[in-house]
């Protein structure tokens, strides 16, 4: 379906149903799919993230949750949003779990006031926590920026002061060069979900070569399930690696090497974690793939093979914070997750 049809048609109704408890068995199905596929950290923004960090907490792996807030330009809603914030925020601090930490998440220009914007990057000053929000994710967001605000995404969120070293930007597809050097120049980290991209058919991303260039750091995501059916980092970094040599038609473009190490590196420096390589005083987040595999045969290349080869069936052993998550393919707990998120979404489909 169309993006805005999908929302407003699918989406949107289906979250109006949705209970903190459907969020919960959902946030531990997908944490059971992202240990499965190698995933150890992950960034995300959604709805009762108090009860999502619960989840995450049981599963064994690191989580940076932040209440998605929007207050559709309206001060007394936003008012309220806020509350609903800060609640979340020290719910998630109240847990004292270093793995799961809470962010910021003004959802994005076109359904947040320039004064909960400023408010947001205060509070991010204040605090550390990290800025969560999509940026210039279609054609119709950013020409409808300029309409509004004189303005393209970027340079009204660089204008109301929001961007910086804190801020990971969802997306970022629709970039002019201008824009990619202002997101370099403030330190601002790009989320790359290449294949939430293609099939909502929104575009794809800045060429890579340019945002390296400009010094922008670029991380790898999924999006949700509903916007990819799939948390497999394994298909994301195949995906972007080929949607970028398609894109420049240039079989150089996004090489393996930098595509793994926006998967791995990247997101440990979007996320200010000690992370992202085998190094000693790094955080202990390691993934074990079984290399006598098929996909692996031959190994000429071990980056190579896990970019465009591997799949989360490689996955033997899962290492979260120096404890393991799962051992030979299996998760504790596994067959409950599959049995409860199964009958919630049931629930879910029957209104």
């Amino acid at each position: 379906m169309p993006l805005q049809d999908w929302l407003s048609v699918r989406i949107w109704p289906a979250e109006r149903k949705l209970t903190p408890e459907a969020i919960y068995w959902g946030t531990k199905l997908a944490c059971l799919e992202m240990i499965k596929s190698g995933t150890t950290c992950f960034n995300d923004m959604y709805f009762h993230m108090d009860h999502a960090a619960k989840a995450v907490e049981e599963s064994g792996i690191r989580g940076v949750l932040s209440e998605g807030f929007i207050d559709l330009f309206d001060p007394a809603r936003a008012e309220e949003q806020f509350r609903q914030a800060r609640t979340v925020v020290r719910a998630i601090e109240g847990m004292r779990c270093d793995r799961v930490v809470p962010a910021l998440g003004p959802h994005a220009i076109y359904t947040v006031s320039a004064d909960s914007l400023r408010e947001m990057r205060r509070w991010s000053d204040e605090s550390g926590y990290l800025i969560h929000v999509h940026v210039s994710e279609t054609k119709a967001e950013v020409e409808n920026a300029r309409k509004d605000h004189g303005k393209t995404p970027v340079e009204y969120l660089d204008a109301v002061g929001v961007l910086g070293p804190r801020v990971v930007a969802a997306h970022s597809v629709w970039l002019s060069e201008p824009e990619v050097r202002t997101l370099g120049s403030r330190g601002v980290s790009v989320a790359h979900c290449p294949v939430s991209n293609m099939k909502l058919a929104v575009g794809r991303a800045m060429p890579l070569a340019a945002l390296r260039a400009a010094g922008v750091p670029v991380s790898l995501g999924t999006d949700g399930p509903a916007s990819n059916n799939s948390l497999d980092m394994f298909q994301t970094m195949k995906a972007a690696a080929l949607l970028h040599k398609f894109a420049a038609d240039d079989a150089r473009a996004a090489p393996a090497g930098d595509v793994f190490a926006m998967a791995t590196a990247g997101g440990a420096r979007a996320l200010h974690l000690d992370a992202g390589s085998v190094e000693v005083g790094k955080l202990a987040d390691l993934v074990l793939l079984d290399l006598r595999r098929p996909e692996m045969t031959p190994t000429h290349d071990l980056v190579s093979n896990v970019v465009y080869a591997a799949t989360s069936g490689c996955v033997d052993t899962v290492v979260c914070d120096g404890r393991v998550v799962m051992e030979g393919r299996r998760v504790p707990g596994e067959a409950e997750v599959l049995e409860k998120a199964a009958e919630f979404a049931a629930k879910l489909a029957e209104g």
